[in-house]
């Protein structure tokens, strides 16, 4: 995990912050995902996205996670729903956490890049920062097909200096006692592992913006 977290800190050191991620007026971040965001068929209040709320509130941070997830969501249908979100919620930060409907039921990879990239484009437009939150397929798709899909978020965020999180359910995904019958769903023993893979993400975005006068987030 360390690796790969230095991999995306390199990519965001060079993007240009206008304000600390953590103010003291509260900050909005907004997430638009699909069921790996809206914890698909685990309590909404044990969902990782809940638990980070909780945890962010325990710690005294100014910060709430707006959850916009839906199940079975893809890029174009993120895109398609987005601009509105923006400005419902006027979010400081975006977590753009789609693809994987995309990739399992094999849409086109270059239309997925399309929509991602447009929804980076609108997310900037209105003022926002924007952050990918990647994803993987299962293996049965094929090795070729499958590198082509993970290498649309690295391609993504080193060409457009956009955060990357490469993969939301490190040390969940197909570990058999914290997937769901499906094979494809984390369940709710798996929450807080994600949990703490997206703290870890949000902390290395503060940390890289505030630098040494960061007050940091004990883990």
């Amino acid at each position: 995990m360390l690796k790969r977290l230095c991999t995306f800190a390199f990519v965001i050191l060079i993007l240009p912050f206008s304000s600390p991620l953590w103010a003291a007026v509260e900050q909005k971040i907004l997430l638009v995902g699909d069921s790996l965001g809206a914890s698909y068929g685990v309590p909404s209040d044990k969902g990782w996205v809940a638990l980070l709320n909780a945890r962010l509130a325990q710690e005294g941070r100014p910060v709430k996670i707006i959850n916009a997830s839906i199940s079975g969501d893809t890029t174009a249908g993120g895109r398609a729903r987005l601009q509105s979100l923006l400005q419902q919620e006027q979010p400081q930060w975006v977590l753009i956490e789609l693809g994987g409907n995309d990739g399992l039921r094999g849409l086109s990879l270059k239309a997925m890049r399309e929509n991602l990239e447009a929804m980076v484009a609108m997310v900037r437009e209105q003022g926002a920062q924007p952050a990918l939150v990647g994803i993987k397929i299962p293996p049965n798709y094929g090795r070729k097909y499958r590198d082509r899909f993970e290498q649309v978020f690295v391609d993504i965020s080193e060409q457009q200096n956009v955060p990357l999180l490469p993969f939301l359910l490190e040390n969940v995904g197909g570990v058999g006692n914290y997937m769901q019958d499906d094979r494809i769903h984390p369940n709710t023993e798996a929450q807080p592992l994600i949990a703490d893979n997206v703290w870890t993400f949000l902390q290395a975005l503060m940390q890289v913006k505030s630098g040494a006068e960061s007050r940091g987030l004990d883990g």
